[in-house]
């Protein structure tokens, strides 16, 4: 897997409000667990109502500003989203888990 690359699409999907590209990202049994809005969000169901919520509710879009891959398993991503919530723009980071080439684990949160 190609990790930056991986991430390139898995925003550029996110972007696109592509709800079903974007699941394909993740395994199955995946869990986003993002403590800025208190929430564990597990499989395809839990990640399809956050991105749901909190990226076509908020018209959000992503923008890549720096990424780290650690190592074949795990990266760390930090981007700037903009969107119709109340700040209109606000830093944001990512540590990602993979798992057969798919996301198995990601750690959301807000730059604050």
């Amino acid at each position: 897997m190609n990790t930056e690359t991986f991430i390139k699409n898995w925003i550029a999907a996110s972007n696109a409000f592509d709800i079903e590209k974007y699941l394909n990202f993740y395994q199955c049994e995946a869990v986003l667990d993002d403590p800025s809005v208190g929430r564990k969000f597990k499989g395809h169901k839990g990640i399809r109502q956050y991105f749901d919520s909190y990226f076509i509710g908020y018209n959000t879009h992503t923008e890549q500003v720096m990424l780290k891959i650690i190592d074949e398993a795990n990266a760390y991503l930090e981007v700037q989203f903009t969107g119709d919530f109340p700040e209109g723009k606000i830093g944001g980071t990512f540590d990602f888990k993979f798992k057969e080439g798919k996301i198995a684990f990601v750690r959301a949160d807000l730059i604050h």
